[in-house]
């Protein structure tokens, strides 16, 4: 855990809180109200990983000042701090996206114990993808199978492997994490595509599970594109400095896939199995740096609303017969 800010208009409880805390491994920082604390948190993005912050406030209250910092850095784990008589809103608040509430009165060790809490609970929430996280709270933990339709998009680096062996790993995370895989999965999540894994360099997409929409090929074509344009923009500020590119192919399929919690009794994840996984996963191989091949079945669903070039048929593993595909023109 990085720093801690701490906003409330009230400089007496402004003190009880870094007297509570000063033994804390994590420098601690105050702001009296809510814009200077949202001023603090743009101008030091780096030095800060949690916010407290008093639910009434003159000003800004407590829910639109954590509201406009999650804005700035949604890695932020964002906490309410209210008194009983607000209780009421502070629960609503963890409804809209606020990862949870402290109660006026507090005891130092309850403060320090469930501050940690959070902060965990916020960590781990990152290894469960959003739309997975919601379908078990809303189905009182348990996720029936299914079988049914999606739209499979793989991306991956070109040029990755020959690149990683003159880079230091630590400045390699860095660059997959900052530059490839953060902006790459929010196109994605933006256009409600569930990031179902990273493998190496890899990031398989899956539009249609657990929540599908009738127009699910013509959304991972669309936030395909968006990824090729985002990486491109990326690409070109990189400037190869220091051996990093990111130039990338796609490839996306449509078909019947398995959707599940697999696993063994301590490592569990829900995934897609099928093939139209395998179809796009080969695509995605195939695919040169800048282009977008898609399936036949992602073809006819998308014809209407987009441009795709035939290319000569493939063969897939699994497959008896060579298969139709398109490379998209965005």
């Amino acid at each position: 855990m990085k720093g801690l800010l701490f906003i409330d208009d009230e400089e007496g409880v402004r003190r009880s809180v870094v007297r509570a805390l000063k033994k804390e491994p994590y420098e601690l920082y105050t702001s009296e109200n809510g814009e200077e604390g949202i001023e603090f948190v743009k101008n030091n993005t780096d030095l800060v990983s949690t916010v407290i912050s008093d639910y009434r406030m003159q000003g800004l209250n407590g829910l639109d000042t954590l509201s406009a910092i999650g804005l700035i850095n949604p890695e932020i784990t964002r906490i309410i701090l209210t008194g009983y008589a607000t209780m009421e809103a502070a629960i609503l608040a963890t409804n809209e996206g606020i990862d949870g509430f402290l109660t006026k009165p507090f005891d130092n060790i309850d403060l320090r114990a469930k501050i940690r809490e959070i902060n965990v609970r916020k960590r781990l929430r990152q290894f469960v993808p959003q739309h997975i996280y919601s379908e078990i709270e809303n189905s009182t933990g348990f996720l029936k199978p299914t079988f049914h339709e999606v739209s499979i998009l793989f991306s991956d680096i070109r040029g990755f492997t020959k690149m990683s062996q003159n880079i230091p790993p630590d400045e390699l995370a860095d660059f997959l994490n900052n530059y490839y895989f953060s902006p790459m999965g929010e196109i994605a999540f933006g256009f409600s595509g569930m990031v179902d894994k990273h493998i190496g360099d890899a990031i398989m997409v899956v539009f249609g599970s657990p929540v599908p929409f009738p127009d699910d090929s013509v959304r991972a074509v669309k936030a395909a594109m968006e990824m090729q344009k985002k990486a491109a923009q990326i690409d070109e500020m990189l400037g190869g400095k220091n051996g990093f590119k990111l130039k990338i192919g796609i490839g996306i399929a449509t078909g019947k896939v398995f959707s599940g919690i697999l696993g063994s009794l301590r490592k569990k994840e829900f995934t897609s199995v099928g093939m139209a996984v395998n179809i796009a996963s080969r695509l995605q191989r195939l695919a040169k740096e800048g282009e977008i091949l898609i399936s036949e079945a992602t073809y006819s669903r998308i014809s209407n609303n987009m441009k795709a070039d035939v290319l000569p048929p493939v063969s897939i593993k699994g497959i008896s017969e060579p298969i139709n595909i398109y490379t998209v023109r965005y």
